[in-house]
C-alpha cells in the first residue's frame, strides 16, 4: 500500500505502473469516493500506455481523517499538489495530466489558482479570497493537460473579467465532460464557462448524469478521455 504524510494525517494513493509510459494521469475523486472506484479507468489507460495515480480525499479511502469533513479547498490542494510532486519525482521526464471528478475538479481547478465563483454570485468576495486558493500550487508549465467531470457550477468563475484567482492558461488543452441530466452540478455553468475559455473542449453526454465514470455511459466517457489525452501528448510530442 503506498501512502505519504499529509498535513492532516496519512493520505492514500493507488499507482497502476505502466512499463515505460508515454504520460502519467494524476486522479482527484469526488466526495463519497476514492482510488478503488477507477480501476476500469486506470485500466482504459494502460490500453494507451499511460501510467495512472489516484488519492484517497482525507477521511476517505485508506486515508486518515473524517469522510463528511474532508477540509478546507486549500487543505485539499495542499494534499493534491504532494501527490503531484510525488509523481514529477518519480517520473519527471513524462508529460503530466492533472484529472478531477466533482469535488476533484474543484480542487484541480484550485491547485492552478482558477477555482473562484462568479463575482455576480458571490456574497461576500472578501471571505472569498479568504477561503479560495488564488495562487497555483503546481506551475502551469508543470502539467500537459487538465480533465474535470462534472465540475460544480461554485468553481467556475474564473475567467470573468475582474474574478479573484488566476485565468487559466491559455495553452493548456481542457478536456471538460459532463453528463447532460446531472443534477447535482448542472450543465449550463459548464457551457457558459467553457465559452470562456478556447482551449477547453466539452463533451456532453445525454441520458448521463453527475458520475459519469459510473454510469452506463462509462466506457464511452473512459474512451473519449484517452483518446484525447493521446491527442495532446502525441501533439506535445510533435511541437519538440
Amino acid at each position: 500500500m503506498l501512502f505519504f504524510d499529509g498535513a492532516r494525517g496519512r493520505m492514500h494513493y493507488r499507482r497502476w505502473p505502466v512499463d515505460n509510459p508515454i504520460a502519467v494521469a494524476v486522479l482527484l475523486p469526488g466526495m463519497g469516493q476514492h482510488s478503488g472506484h477507477y480501476h476500469r479507468l486506470a485500466r482504459t489507460l494502460r490500453g494507451i500506455d499511460t501510467e495512472m495515480w489516484a488519492l484517497d480525499t482525507a477521511g476517505h479511502g485508506l486515508s486518515e481523517g473524517d469522510p463528511e469533513h474532508p477540509g478546507s479547498l486549500a487543505e485539499l490542494v495542499a494534499d493534491a499538489t504532494m501527490l503531484v510532486e510525488s509523481v514529477r519525482t518519480e517520473l519527471p521526464h513524462r508529460p503530466l495530466v492533472l484529472m478531477g471528478h466533482s469535488l476533484g475538479a474543484v480542487t484541480a481547478l484550485a491547485m492552478l489558482g482558477a477555482a473562484a465563483p462568479d463575482p455576480a454570485s458571490a456574497a461576500d468576495m472578501a471571505k472569498v479570497e479568504a477561503d479560495w486558493p488564488v495562487t497555483p500550487s503546481v506551475p502551469a508549465d508543470a502539467l500537459t493537460g487538465l480533465v474535470l467531470s462534472g465540475v460544480p457550477k461554485r468553481a467556475l468563475g474564473g475567467g470573468v473579467p475582474g474574478a479573484l484567482g488566476t485565468p487559466l492558461p491559455r495553452d493548456l488543452p481542457v478536456l471538460a465532460v459532463h453528463g447532460a441530466e446531472d443534477r447535482r452540478a448542472p450543465i449550463d455553468a459548464v457551457k457558459v464557462w467553457t465559452a470562456r475559455h478556447e482551449t477547453v473542449d466539452l463533451r456532453e453526454y445525454a441520458d448521463a448524469g453527475h458520475d459519469l465514470l459510473h454510469e452506463p455511459v462509462h466506457a464511452r466517457v473512459a474512451g473519449d478521455i484517452a483518446d484525447w489525452l493521446r491527442g495532446v501528448v502525441v501533439g506535445l510530442a510533435r511541437q519538440r
